[in-house]
């Protein structure tokens, strides 16, 4: 039985449907666990607001989705889709730029305890916020927004046909976004100034600030990033009918975005961006046994956090994690 299963997975269609699925996943998850990677790879600060940005990200995207892209027409849908994306990042940006003057700045000094209570009490806050809003507007904060889905443009919504297998439109988009993702941080860190910055104070913040560069305005500005980014990644989670515009989204997000980021080490951009590949291709391909072969529900997403877990029995810095991460 199992030989005839296996050979059933290895045929072309089921494998690039696999690898497919396994790739969109990924492009989510690095979306996700990017800005939380940043974060911690300069600051050292685990933001346990990271999944409510991202959950506000989905509801202030499908705003204006809904406002400018109602009809669901692929135009209409791309062009509402990019000004969600700006709005999201920018409003996000901002709010996490206040987060860390107004609040996380005050505790760089004292132990890591008091940064994971604080962003802890930020993100029940913010929860709290999103759920007052929106039964407010008559929504129901705990399932997914089904407006926003409608403003789903056609061409995502279609499958395109590769080797046999029924690929969506949206796991296609999923892919490119990711993509992009991962190219736009790259070049960010690579290319720019504030990115020397970045990477010069995750090895040695107190030289960077000997050499005159206001370290406080680069954590200013790489918190916002981070939020920036999840806020963005959000507004995508909101068309997927897997994720939605909901309240729960918030804890949804945050437990795979801290498995990826601390499977590929935490603070290693590199790492998040192979955790994401290792952690979408397990996902995908366990779903993929567990719907045809066997009947138990919940384990595909188990078997994430086992890959979490076999990481730290293995190698508990992670795949490109160092002894010593961020500073102040």
């Amino acid at each position: 039985m199992f030989i005839d299963a296996l050979v059933e997975f290895l045929s072309p269609g089921n494998v690039v449907d696999v690898l497919v699925r396994g790739l969109a996943e990924a492009g989510l998850y690095v979306m996700i666990a990017s800005g939380l990677t940043l974060v911690f790879g300069l600051m050292g600060v685990l933001n346990f607001a990271h999944g409510s940005i991202t959950m506000i990200g989905a509801h202030l995207g499908g705003l204006v989705l809904v406002t400018l892209a109602a009809g669901g027409t692929t135009v209409t849908g791309l062009l509402g889709f990019a000004v969600a994306i700006v709005v999201a990042f920018g409003v996000l940006a901002a709010l996490g730029a206040g987060i860390e003057t107004q609040l996380v700045r005050r505790i760089y000094d004292r132990p890591p305890l008091y940064q994971i209570l604080l962003t802890f009490g930020v993100a029940l806050v913010l929860d709290e916020l999103a759920r007052i809003v929106i039964l407010f507007y008559g929504l129901q904060p705990s399932t997914v927004w089904q407006a926003v889905l409608g403003t789903k443009p056609t061409v995502l919504r279609e499958s395109v046909d590769i080797f046999g297998a029924s690929i969506g439109g949206l796991e296609l988009f999923q892919i490119l976004f990711g993509v992009l993702t991962v190219a736009g941080v790259h070049l960010f860190l690579t290319q720019t100034r504030y990115g020397l910055f970045i990477r010069a104070g995750s090895e040695d913040s107190e030289m960077l600030s000997a050499l005159g560069v206001d370290v406080r305005r680069v954590f200013t500005v790489v918190f916002a990033l981070g939020t920036g980014i999840a806020g963005a990644a959000g507004v995508l989670l909101a068309w997927d009918p897997a994720w939605g515009a909901s309240v729960p989204l918030a804890a949804e997000t945050l437990l795979p975005a801290f498995v990826v980021v601390i499977v590929g080490g935490l603070g290693t951009f590199r790492g998040t961006v192979v955790a994401a590949l290792l952690v979408g291709f397990v996902d995908s391909t366990m779903t993929w046994w567990f719907q045809n072969h066997i009947n138990f529900t919940g384990l595909p997403e188990m078997m994430v956090f086992l890959v979490l877990v076999v990481m730290l029995i293995v190698k508990p810095q992670g795949l490109y994690g160092v002894s010593e991460v961020g500073g102040h």
